[in-house]
């Protein structure tokens, strides 16, 4: 199985360029299963049904998230209502949708996607470890491809992660932060990991955010308000090549980049 997982889908420049790309992705990778992160899908920071439904219809198979997917309402009767979009799964009981979940692809394969949050520089949360370690054993249970979104702030936490999951899941792949970074392996009893894939959006902007106004609030400390850059647009992501048993056999970083107005933005 081939797996491409794309990194931080950022705003209606991140959701245009999956749309103009996914499908030349695909088929030059010949890939199986589409997974992105879509915490910021929504205006570049939450989740709605409309902007799920324009990902799915691009290609995306499931929709994972993190801390921002909670910023829009709607989001809340999605995360109940299809199986196909995941927030972490280690909030307390009682917080909508369900972190994991067993899922068919149009070409008739399974796979099982885990959804984490870290809790290093983030909100206190039940403890992803356990809980990682306890929801891969229900997925494996299963089938034998399991890819966990690990959506968290410290490098630290995450490549513990990995190492406390290798040989448990096929991958660990790191979000929230937007640079993808250089780390890729296979781990030695077959996990794939990468402490980021990177954000799909704004390349030059602040991690997708206008520029202009990121700096105004580091100069000033005044609160202000985000709006998603404009200009060149990147495609970050990771193909994850999946042998039958589960074990990953390769991790390889994607990215494309559109300049303004090559049609992306």
């Amino acid at each position: 199985m081939k797996v491409l997982f794309i990194g931080d889908v950022t705003g209606k420049p991140g959701r245009r360029i999956v749309a103009a790309r996914l499908g030349a992705l695909r088929r030059e990778h010949r890939i199986d299963v589409v997974i992105a992160n879509g915490e910021n899908a929504a205006g570049g920071m939450g989740l709605t049904a409309d902007v799920a439904a324009e990902l799915f219809a691009a290609g995306v198979d499931v929709l994972t998230g993190g801390n921002h997917v909670w910023k829009n309402r709607d989001a809340y009767e999605l995360l109940d209502s299809d199986p196909r979009v995941l927030r972490p799964a280690n909030y307390p009981a009682g917080a909508p949708g369900r972190g994991a979940a067993v899922l068919r692809t149009g070409g008739g394969l399974e796979i099982g996607v885990l959804n984490l949050e870290g809790r290093v520089f983030m909100q206190t949360l039940d403890d992803p470890f356990r809980q990682g370690r306890e929801q891969a054993a229900l997925l494996r249970a299963s089938v034998p491809t399991v890819v966990v979104d690990f959506h968290a702030e410290a490098t630290s936490e995450k490549v513990a992660m990995g190492w406390y999951l290798d040989g448990r899941v096929s991958a660990v792949v790191g979000t929230h932060t937007h640079v993808q970074t250089a780390d890729e392996r296979v781990l030695p009893q077959g996990t794939a990991y990468i402490s980021d894939v990177g954000m799909t959006g704004p390349r030059d902007g602040v991690i997708g955010m206008d520029r202009d106004v990121i700096l105004e609030r580091f100069l000033t400390q005044l609160p202000v308000r985000f709006q998603v850059a404009s200009g060149a647009v990147q495609l970050n992501a990771v193909v994850i090549t999946v042998a039958p048993t589960g074990a990953a056999e390769r991790i390889e970083r994607v990215q494309v980049v559109e300049e303004a107005g090559a049609g992306a933005h």
